[in-house]
């Protein structure tokens, strides 16, 4: 099996010199970029699996990086941030990353958000390998959405999301119970994670389906269900 590639992102080089050991030691084959422009370029030449991005960036900071990269891309993103503030999270959920930590971390538990990650973005699904709910129809050996015609890009936090409610359309999940079967019991997540995931998977609905606030539905007090999709 090829190993997976990490590009970590980070404009301190002690910093990047510190994580690629550890994810080296992981098995996993890892480039660096110090600035956003050639952290772009990284990702559109070389397509790594899962990227570090730190947020504090000279020039082109990771917040522009992130929503650059999700103009063509999907793989998944963990952003790193110094600040602990919820605000800073949930931006960066709503641009496109999959997960955050803040510094201080330590590598061993980033190298545990990674493997995490990348186990959520390559499960094999359970059941059946393809999901038909009106025009709306997902794709799990693909890892694809389609909506009539139309390719719906996904990152892979939301592809989970939109997995676990189409498996059971019609029935109402809590936000614990979403983090619970999209990402497991050990995510670090909070509520308002999944409201920022679910807003983007409705804005990229809404591109190619007129009623996409009554695909994924608000239950209000309670969460989310797949409502109607055609």
């Amino acid at each position: 099996m090829a190993r997976k590639k990490i590009l970590v992102v980070d404009d301190e080089a002690k910093v990047g010199d510190l994580v690629r050991a550890y994810l080296e030691k992981d098995g996993y084959d890892v480039m660096l970029a110090y600035d956003g422009k050639t952290a772009v370029e990284i990702t559109r030449n070389r397509k790594p699996d899962l990227i570090i991005l730190d947020l504090n960036l000279p020039e082109m900071d990771g917040l522009q990086v992130c929503r650059t990269i999700r103009t063509f891309s999907a793989v998944p993103i963990i952003m790193v941030t110094a600040r602990d503030e919820e605000v800073d999270k949930i931006v960066g959920l709503q641009i496109g990353a999959d997960d955050y930590v803040t510094k201080p971390f330590s590598p061993r538990e980033l190298a545990a958000r990674v493997s995490a990650v990348l186990r959520r973005y390559s499960e094999e699904p359970r059941g059946s390998s393809r999901i038909t709910y009106g025009d709306l129809m997902l794709d799990f050996e693909r890892h694809e959405v389609k909506y009539g015609d139309e390719t719906v890009m996904l990152t892979a936090a939301e592809f989970k999301l939109l997995s676990v409610l189409a498996r059971s359309p019609g029935r109402v999940f809590t936000r614990l119970q979403l983090m619970d079967a999209a990402f497991g019991e050990a995510y670090e997540g909070y509520d308002r994670t999944i409201d920022a995931h679910i807003k983007n998977i409705r804005q990229k609905l809404s591109k190619t389906a007129e009623n996409a606030e009554n695909i994924v539905v608000t239950v209000r007090g309670v969460g989310y269900k797949l409502g109607q999709a055609a």
